[in-house]
């Protein structure tokens, strides 16, 4: 199969290197052998550089599209919009399915362009489209732009009445259950090389140094003050508590200024942005504890590694991260923003032996099953389903995606109906 993916990336050049600096790349790229091309669609920045994910040249292969800076630079989305078509229209002639990520308003042209061609069409969401918005306006004067995104909202949910989706979580998946077939998944990034035993996760000690661990970028949504809170409330009553911080972002000056104020310079190490990989698989394992406190979430990746890793996790009750922890089963919730609860939380995980083995073995279980190679394979049939039923010419290609029409796929072709 020979398929099309477009999703809002931006690609570098390094010679004849390209890269991306989207852990999500890591997903996609790893389809082959079980499609025999991928065709990636992107804009191709004009800055020559090189990013943390280099691309593979085997099987793998970039169109590069028309770069604009940002989607809030208006007239240079426009301008782009056109040269992005014809490009997109071109190549389609030449694969056999695409698979577009959405909404957003150069995929809404891409979905379109596809079904006018006949091209088996495939819809991916990773995003509660109008919150992810919302939650990054850069001025009160973009308001305008939360209903603008509600409406392309509607209308790509409004074409998985025709067209396959693969959704991010069970939230998204249910939402998107309007005709077509679905698929939820969660986009995992841990092989299964890197599942840690569970007698090498209970052996980590717990009598010297305890590191709370947290992984994400520093802004507003992600809350990254309230770590800080929270370790100063840890170490009042056990000075053993230090911190480690791995992720970038615009309040990072902010978080250097808190340490200050809190007198916590020696307890808090921040790393900077650690790339998806065997760095970051090493720092869970030295943790003790990994600590969640996002304001708004999807499906959070980084709880799928800590489990993987075998660290308890404490997390934030917010978007899926209830999903993503089996409603308590495969870690700790917390209410957002309760430092308190929080601190409570850890201290109950650091003094209870029993709540680490029950966490960490059902976490290690359910890590197991969602490795980035069975995640893989369960998507590799889903998109061959979706060739099949809704090829090229087929009688299909104008209304719901045949006869699996409103399922929701979770384990291989396992459903339910919601």
């Amino acid at each position: 199969m020979r398929l099309g993916i477009y999703s809002d990336l931006v690609y570098q050049r390094d010679g004849e290197t390209l890269s991306n600096n989207r852990a999500f790349i890591r997903f996609v790229t790893s389809l082959p052998p079980r499609v025999s091309e991928l065709v990636l669609f992107g804009r191709l920045s004009p800055v020559p550089g090189r990013g943390p994910y280099v691309l593979p040249t085997e099987a793998v292969r970039v169109v590069g599209l028309p770069h604009y800076e940002r989607a809030t630079k208006i007239w240079s989305l426009l301008r782009a919009v056109r040269g992005s078509a014809g490009i997109f229209a071109a190549q389609c002639e030449h694969l056999d399915a695409v698979w577009i990520f959405g909404p957003q308003p150069m995929s809404m042209v891409f979905a379109w362009i596809a079904r006018r061609r006949g091209v088996p069409l495939v819809l991916g969401v990773r995003h509660d489209y109008p919150q992810y918005i919302r939650n990054r306006l850069p001025s009160r004067w973009w308001l305008w732009a939360v209903p603008v995104a509600a409406g392309m909202d509607i209308a790509f949910r409004r074409s998985a009445k025709f067209a396959p989706t693969v959704a991010l979580g069970d939230a998204l998946a249910r939402r998107y259950s309007r005709g077509a077939a679905v698929m939820r998944t969660g986009f995992s990034l841990v092989p299964r090389s890197e599942l840690r035993s569970l007698d090498a996760a209970l052996a980590v000690r717990w009598d010297g140094d305890r590191i709370v661990l947290s992984v994400g970028r520093l802004d507003r949504e992600k809350n990254p003050l309230l770590l800080l809170d929270i370790l100063a409330g840890l170490r009042a009553e056990d000075p053993c508590w230090r911190m480690v911080i791995a992720g970038d972002g615009p309040m990072r000056d902010q978080m250097q200024l808190r340490i200050a104020e809190l007198g916590l310079a020696d307890a808090v190490t921040m790393l900077g942005e650690v790339p998806n990989g065997s760095e970051l698989w090493e720092l869970y394992r030295r943790s003790q504890i990994f600590l969640h406190v996002s304001f708004t979430e999807g499906l959070p990746q980084v709880l799928l590694e800590a489990q993987a890793a075998g660290v308890p996790v404490v997390g934030t009750d917010v978007g899926g991260v209830a999903e993503a922890l089996g409603d308590g089963t495969y870690g700790l919730l917390i209410p957002p923003a309760d430092a308190a609860v929080a601190i409570e939380a850890v201290q109950r995980i650091a003094g209870d032996a029993d709540l680490r083995r029950r966490l960490v073995s059902a976490a290690l279980e359910h890590a197991a099953q969602e490795t980035l190679e069975m995640q893989l394979d369960r998507l590799a049939d889903f998109l061959q389903d979706a060739v099949e039923t809704y090829g090229r010419g087929s009688a299909e290609g104008s209304r719901a995606f045949g006869p699996r029409s409103g399922r929701v796929h979770r384990r291989g072709w396992a459903e339910g109906h919601t």
